[in-house]
């Protein structure tokens, strides 16, 4: 039998804002637990929640950059549930008057452009935090509330997927949005963004869905869709034996890369939700809406189009700057000081990166800025050094923050112009490689590679290339 996979998503992204949704503690992550609290998100008797605007205005952005119809009236309300970390014993968040609905998602995948469709966007409070002993035999475990109250926006997802390609795209193309807008740090190994997948799986060429399968606890993209894959041949094992997949929440496993049954969902769980009594309705008017609209930058697709169009990238390259909003803003700074558009594209995504990558750097605090760059994009044109030595300076760079020409003078890097030294230089190698020369003559041409590789290291990588080359030419020929 073959079957169409189904996949949608919820994601959970906690909003960049320095104070909690509903009380004014901090939502700063790190901190020891329980030093985070106040009356407010704890739930005490007698308290009243204020809402936070900023808070209100990062989700009011992030459905507007997601396409989705805005509602000019919106409330909060209760969902009811008992769980530990969530001391009211209830959730503020919206159900009946949601910000954003009907919204849509552009991806590419392998240059194909496919649009996932939203459902709705909704603003709602954090849940705190079960702490488990791992000591074996631990018959107790620890909650921290610190995350309690933190503005969480949630972002269902039509199941509109039918690949794990598609998947990831959507999620990546999701993340750089939120990134892009500002409006969630997106770090996942903070928990400030969280996937949930529901996957099921039908007849190819049927309409009627199948029954669906939420997955939890999945702590990163790779955790999403090694669940989808497994989860994926489980349901198919279940249906080619010709029983029915259960309509369930299952967990997702790390270590052992498999699923594990939560809890049913043959029937729906009630949460009677009702309207937040202690929280007034949101009239949102065209010229607060406009606002929003203003402050929303271009966004990923849009930008690596216009890189493509407007710089000659590659869509690689363009696919590459893009992927951190810091990254392009980088390149187009040093665009506009030298308009040498490939030059910096490479630097950025080969040297800049690999520095990152190899000295973990934050890349959101990096000593090195555009102008910098674009000078040692000169003096590599002007001859100054070369493309050999400007890796050392550029390392250098990245390390200190100087400028090139300051790192260039300190370790006395300028690059060997002077045709009688090199000749000099030349004529000692030649005297102390006569087979090199001699296979050169013969037609093989790496040999001349060789020599020039000597020449360079004679000079610590100091001499003009073009110009040994040309003069280590003229010299073996005759």
């Amino acid at each position: 039998m073959t079957y169409e996979v189904v996949i949608g998503l919820e994601t959970h992204a906690e909003l960049a804002t320095v104070t909690k949704l509903f009380c004014g503690c901090s939502t700063q992550f790190g901190v020891d637990p329980n030093m985070q609290v106040c009356p407010v998100c704890l739930g005490m008797p007698g308290v009243l929640p204020v809402m936070n605007k900023k808070a209100f205005e990062y989700a009011l952005k992030a459905a507007v950059a997601l396409n989705c119809k805005i509602d000019e009236f919106t409330n909060f309300d209760r969902k009811s549930y008992y769980y530990p970390d969530l001391p009211k014993n209830y959730q503020v968040s919206q159900n009946y008057h949601n910000l954003g609905a009907d919204g849509y998602l552009d991806i590419s995948v392998n240059g194909v452009t496919n649009r996932i469709r939203i459902h709705n966007v909704h603003l709602e409070e954090e849940a705190g935090k079960l702490i488990h002993p791992e000591e074996v035999g631990a018959d107790y475990s620890l909650v921290d509330f610190n995350r309690a109250g933190v503005p969480l926006l949630e972002i269902v997802s039509y199941p509109d997927m039918r690949r794990v390609d598609e998947v990831e795209s959507y999620m990546q193309t999701l993340r750089k949005i939120l990134l892009y807008t500002e409006v969630s740090d997106c770090k996942m190994q903070e928990g400030s963004l969280r996937f949930e997948a529901s996957i099921s799986l039908r007849k190819k060429g049927c309409d009627k869905l199948g029954n669906r399968v939420e997955i939890k606890n999945l702590n990163s993209m790779k955790s999403v869709l090694k669940a989808i894959e497994y989860e994926t041949i489980r349901q198919r094992d279940v249906l080619d034996r010709g029983e029915t997949v259960g309509r369930e929440t299952r967990l997702w496993d790390e270590v052992n890369e498999k699923s594990a049954r939560m809890r049913s969902k043959e029937e729906s769980q009630d949460y009677r939700y009702f309207p937040e009594p202690d929280l007034l309705p949101v009239l949102i008017d065209e010229k607060w809406l406009r606002a929003i609209k203003d402050t929303i930058p271009e966004l990923p697709l849009a930008r690596r189009q216009r890189f493509i169009e407007g710089f000659a990238l590659s869509g690689y390259d363009a696919s590459l700057l893009i992927d951190e909003k810091i990254l392009a803003d980088f390149f187009e700074e040093c665009v506009k000081i030298l308009n040498r558009p490939k030059a910096f594209c490479n630097w950025i995504t080969n040297d800049l990166l690999r520095e990152v990558k190899d000295r973990k750097l934050d890349i959101y605090h990096l000593k090195i800025k555009p102008k910098q760059l674009a000078a040692l994009v000169e003096i590599i044109e002007k001859g100054t050094i070369s493309s050999t030595i400007a890796k050392e300076v550029f390392s250098e760079m990245i390390q200190t923050g100087k400028d090139p020409k300051t790192v260039v003078e300190e370790k006395k890097l300028v690059q060997i112009s002077d045709e009688g030294l090199i000749e000099a230089i030349i004529t000692k190698v030649i005297s102390g490689n006569p087979d090199a020369v001699e296979d050169y003559k013969k037609g093989k041409k790496n040999a001349l590679t060789f020599l020039v590789g000597q020449v360079m290291k004679e000079t610590k990588g100091k001499a003009n290339p073009k110009m040994v080359n040309e003069l280590l030419e003229k010299k073996v020929r005759v």
